[in-house]
């Protein structure tokens, strides 16, 4: 039965419509980004160990690392196996990790959580993040950038279902639990079924992107396309470069830097988002933000992130890569610096200064796969994207720490004000223009780095893995 997994049982029948591809994508990246709603029960989960804010945020460190990780490791696995079983194994690890992380709770064994929802929970989401990648931009050579976009698009929105599904299920399983009052912890019980819940739910509809995924027959091509159309734009080749070549290359560190610094400049304000509006406007230790109003500010962020990875990747498709990480971090150092300096002055303006910056944010990521396979071709474009997310593991970590630091040197929380915020904004500003720097620096991969002619069809890179 598993061998339907194979790759060479997923190439897609004359007359399968490719536009049944991004919604099996959108299956997966639906249920994985999840992971940006672990705030809902951070509170909860608190209160049930009795343990600090540190122990239990670590949960959501390991899951981002081993993202990265994961996605670095398996890359090569996911190109060899295909799709089908690459999201297969990571609806397997993402259910398993909120089936053991569920009796971590219930025996109130934290190190479970970790290993759960952390360890086997990260591993899911880094094979699942990825494992569309290759396959969108094989079916949509003509648009990369809206195909990534559409997928990925999915991972910023999880937390807009993930985060009211998790408040209406934990008040459901606990009626004690009030969703609407920022001060109200579930129970342990209501924990665990809650984990039970999203992990047999989110097991289910990835099912649906696992049986509606296929890969593309060696040569499809969309009606009316000229490869020649798309050689001749910049940057973009018609070689391909295999992954262990692509770590070779002096462009793909480049890419590396760029999507560190653009990702550490975002993360920064997507963690600290509902204290900071709160902070901005405090007047003798009072906010004139509600916390409600500031929870509606962090869904308003998770809207315009995950908006800017379908409308900035489609815009590279017209403008070109380069130029489209040249807006977000360019155009990125000047919002951040108005932030600082005038964000204050007037909630509408911080609100669309800040809604700006997280659409760049998610454009960032869901246009980095365009940009791979502009300059490596798409043989293993997947596997390559793998390596370069490491670079997000790196920058949950910088994001978060640069930001914290600065503001646990001003004061205490609660007690700050939009000055306390100035030197964490400027710091990006910098890191910005050091991505800047580096996307200006990006050339197009030598000759050498390239995989001989004919030697990257689908056949043989079956026959390679042992799966023909």
């Amino acid at each position: 039965m598993l061998s339907a997994l194979d790759r060479r049982h997923t190439i897609a029948p004359p007359g399968y419509s490719r536009w049944l591809i991004p919604p099996a994508a959108l299956a997966i990246h639906l249920c994985i980004g999840q992971v940006y709603a672990t705030s809902v029960y951070k509170n909860s989960l608190i209160a049930h160990f009795d343990t600090s804010q540190t122990a239990i945020g670590v949960i959501f460190s390991i899951a981002i690392v081993m993202l990265g990780l994961s996605a670095a490791v398996a890359g090569t696995w996911v190109e060899a196996n295909g799709p089908r079983k690459a999201m297969f194994v990571s609806a397997c690890f993402w259910a398993t990790g909120f089936l053991v992380g569920s009796v971590g709770i219930a025996t109130k064994q934290l190190w479970l959580l970790y290993l759960g929802y952390g360890l086997l929970g990260g591993i899911g989401l880094g094979i699942g993040y990825i494992s569309p990648v290759s396959t969108l931009i094989k079916w949509f050579p003509d648009r990369p950038g809206l195909a990534t976009g559409l997928a990925i698009m999915g991972f910023g929105g999880g937390a807009m279902v993930a985060s009211p599904l998790s408040r209406q299920l934990l008040s459901f399983y606990d009626p004690g639990y009030d969703p609407a009052n920022a001060g109200s912890t579930a129970s342990g019980s209501a924990l665990v079924w809650l984990f039970v819940t999203l992990g047999l739910g989110y097991f289910v509809i990835m099912m649906f992107g696992v049986a509606n995924v296929r890969v593309p027959a060696e040569d499809w091509r969309p009606a009316g396309f000229d490869p020649a159309s798309v050689a001749a734009k910049p940057l973009v080749t018609t070689a391909n470069v295999s992954a262990a070549n692509a770590v070779r290359t002096r462009s793909f560190w480049l890419l590396w830097v760029v999507l560190f610094c653009n990702v550490t400049a975002g993360i920064g304000i997507l963690e600290q988002a509902s204290p900071m509006i709160q902070d901005f406007f405090r007047d003798n230790g009072t906010s004139a933000v509600t916390v409600a109003a500031a929870g509606g500010f962090v869904g308003l962020l998770s809207l315009f992130n995950m908006a800017g990875r379908f409308v900035w990747s489609s815009t590279s498709d017209v403008i070109g890569r380069k130029p489209i990480y040249l807006v977000y971090l360019g155009v990125g150092m000047v919002l951040y610096a108005l932030l600082a300096l005038v964000g204050q002055t007037a909630t509408a303006l911080f609100v669309l200064l800040a809604c700006v910056i997280l659409s760049f944010y998610g454009g960032g990521f869901a246009t980095v796969p365009a940009y791979l396979r502009d300059l490596f071709g798409t043989f293993q474009v997947g596997a390559i994207h793998g390596r370069l997310l490491t670079a997000w593991s790196a920058a949950g970590i910088a994001g978060p720490l640069i930001v914290n630091g600065f503001l646990d040197a001003q004061g205490k929380p609660g007690t700050l004000t939009a000055a306390a915020y100035r030197p964490a904004l400027f710091t990006m500003v910098g890191v910005l223009a050091v991505g800047f720097v580096a996307n200006l620096l990006v050339r197009p991969v030598p000759q050498r780095y390239h995989e001989p002619a004919g030697d990257v069809d689908e056949p043989k890179t079956e026959q390679r893995s042992g799966t023909r």
